[in-house]
């Protein structure tokens, strides 16, 4: 069961942060502290005498004015751009006055200028804070979907999703961290490593499990319904009740009820048979264009059909909070991986894309 705090959040500032009367986060000093203390702005050895001057004043001074001249006394230019981006993204956030609104913001403006590694930075920290108290593991690692790239397979007839960044590590390594690296380069076979799938069995570990080397290391199953054989011939297909979509669905609508403050209703779907189909919206950038070509009409070949790993139909508690031509009809999300089975979900098309009434 997770602790007020978890340590496996901490690393996105969680911890450091404020909430104003609407309950979203403000940034404090110590929240910027942290952003100094990443590998793209922590000091290393090679570090120049100009960069080492800026990084403590920062630290001294997480929101003071850092001028031209601090920037062009940093000798690496890799380094002198990384400054110059958290600077900007500092400013905006203090600016916009809570991580929502900055967030808002950012895909309100058009053209998104905002490196994705500080953006899913932010979803982690609003995703922890709209889960503080709950002690649900799923939805837990289901949130993580939110700003972690993912890798899916189809295993024995179950959809797995695994973090794309630890599969990686793991296939480079076989779980043997640096020694792992070493005996790949000198031709040596690694074992295989099987990550867990969180499950009743194991799901106590997920909380323990989540610190330090051993974060992000659980598949989720995004499986929705099981089929079972029975005699005559006869099929019986039964939803899961532990599916990591329902846990999606779950986190998805708190989502959206803390942004646009609006209650919504989200569950799986196997299929959309609704001849009244009026709204969708897609979940990443594969789902988007799959989901404009079924409603269409237009043929969509089986291989892309195959990527699509899960629909959902939400509606609104309140239909008077929609636009009053779809008022009362459900909104069909999909969900989607790509051709090579990477799943990224964008959160920012709920809050883009749903079909608000103008005073919601």
């Amino acid at each position: 069961m997770p602790t007020a705090v978890s340590p496996f959040w901490t690393s996105c500032g969680h911890d450091r942060l404020e909430h104003n009367a609407r309950g979203w986060l403000v940034p404090t000093a110590d929240y910027w502290r942290l952003w100094l203390e990443r590998p793209e702005l922590a000091l290393v050895a090679e570090s120049c005498a100009g960069e080492q001057a800026l990084h403590a004043r920062l630290v001294g001074a997480p929101l003071c004015r850092v001028t031209d001249d601090e920037l062009g006394a940093i000798e690496d230019a890799d380094v002198r751009a990384n400054f110059r981006l958290f600077l900007g993204f500092r400013d905006a956030v203090q600016a916009a006055g809570s991580l929502e609104a900055a967030y808002a913001g950012f895909f309100q403006a058009g053209a998104i200028q905002i490196p994705p590694l500080f953006l899913d930075l932010l979803v982690q920290a609003i995703v922890c804070h709209l889960l503080d108290g709950n002690d649900d593991p799923w939805q837990w690692r289901a949130a993580e979907l939110l700003f972690r790239r993912q890798r899916v397979s189809v295993q024995e007839g179950r959809v797995l999703c695994g973090d794309h960044a630890v599969l990686d590590m793991l296939h480079q390594t076989g779980g043997l961290g640096g020694m792992g690296r070493l005996l790949v380069q000198g031709g040596a076979a690694l074992p295989t490593v099987q990550m867990a799938v969180l499950g009743t069995d194991n799901a106590a570990g997920y909380w323990t499990s989540r610190e330090g080397e051993g974060r992000f290391n659980f598949l989720l199953d995004l499986t929705h319904e099981v089929q079972r054989e029975l005699p005559h011939g006869l099929t019986l297909t039964m939803n899961r009740a532990r599916s990591g979509l329902k846990a999606l669905a779950q986190v998805l609508a708190l989502w959206v009820a803390h942004f646009l403050g609006v209650a919504v209703q989200i569950q799986p779907e196997a299929r959309v048979d609704d001849p009244a189909w009026r709204w969708h919206l897609g979940l990443d950038a594969e789902a988007s264009p799959l989901l404009d070509d079924l409603y269409r009409g237009h043929e969509v070949s089986p291989e892309r059909l195959q990527r699509l790993i899960s629909l959902f139909r939400l509606r609104f508690d309140d239909p008077q909070q929609m636009r009053a031509d779809v008022r009362g009809k459900p909104v069909y999300l999909g969900l989607a991986m790509t051709a090579d089975g990477q799943l990224k979900l964008k959160p920012q098309n709920l809050l883009l894309n749903l079909p608000l009434a103008a005073a919601a």
